[in-house]
């Protein structure tokens, strides 16, 4: 089958999930990958229902509210969070739940952060994918703003979720970072990155990382995950969102050998 192409509705930032909903169906995306947001449809698994419903595209990742802007989302409970983003994902069909590792001042939380999201994963049989991060710098200096650690190549989670533009923030190369990883990726982040100090999404293609490569990695290894379009376009206009989200699509489509353009 097909690996499946999601938008992620922080890819449509500041408008909300149901413009990700309908430019997904008109550009011609297979689903949607929802970033639990401030937005309220985000939140409610009968307004996702509704919308996959009306626009004939599934849910097919939940990201938790485990963002730095998002603290508040949810109460303050991180593992709140992350127990409800588990039930949205269930009620909505989706195949599994993105969430980051711990702020370094999450120190509770961080301390058991690893035994407990495998324990999540074996009482309720959803895929909770970690993302890889980045160490947070300015010029010079450095600061290690996740515990217990932003390389989940140094932690034994059963699923991760690959994202490029981080990748590129750290100064890594996402292949490598695939080949480490191996199977243990459940879930990859589309985007791009130069290797600046800032984490760019940038439309595939317009960094420095090997998006073709990784894509087509991704088919021949027989991945069994989807892939999320992850990209900034909160400066664009809505013509520029729509231009820069189908490009997206296209080169997905194309390095995963789903077109023939």
């Amino acid at each position: 089958m097909s690996i499946p192409v999601l938008l992620s509705t922080s890819s449509v930032y500041p408008e909300n999930a149901a413009y990700a909903f309908d430019l997904a169906e008109r550009l011609g995306y297979d689903g949607i990958e929802v970033m639990v947001w401030t937005d309220p449809v985000t939140q409610e698994p009968g307004a996702l229902n509704a919308l996959a419903a009306l626009h004939g595209i599934p849910v097919g990742a939940v990201h938790a509210p485990t963002l730095l802007l998002s603290q508040r989302l949810w109460g303050w409970s991180p593992w709140g969070k992350v127990d409800r983003a588990i039930q949205l994902a269930v009620e909505v069909g989706a195949g599994s739940v993105v969430l980051h590792p711990p702020f370094r001042w999450q120190r509770e939380y961080a301390v058991g952060f690893v035994e407990g999201v495998a324990e999540r994963e074996a009482a309720t049989g959803m895929t909770l994918a970690v993302e890889n991060m980045f160490p947070w710098r300015a010029r010079n200096s450095e600061m290690q703003a996740y515990l217990p650690g932003w390389d989940p190549r140094d932690f034994p989670y059963a699923h991760v979720t690959l994202d490029l533009s981080h990748a590129a923030t750290a100064g890594l190369d996402s292949l490598e970072l695939w080949d480490d990883l191996g199977p243990r990726v459940a879930h990859v982040h589309l985007g791009d990155g130069s290797g600046s100090y800032k984490d760019e999404h940038l439309v595939p293609g317009r960094g420095n990382q090997p998006c073709d490569r990784l894509l087509a990695r991704l088919t021949e290894s027989g991945y069994p995950g989807s892939v999320g379009v992850e990209v900034s376009t909160r400066k664009l206009t809505p013509d520029q969102r729509e231009a820069d989200l189908a490009e997206a699509l296209r080169f997905a489509r194309r390095h995963l050998g789903q077109s023939d353009g």
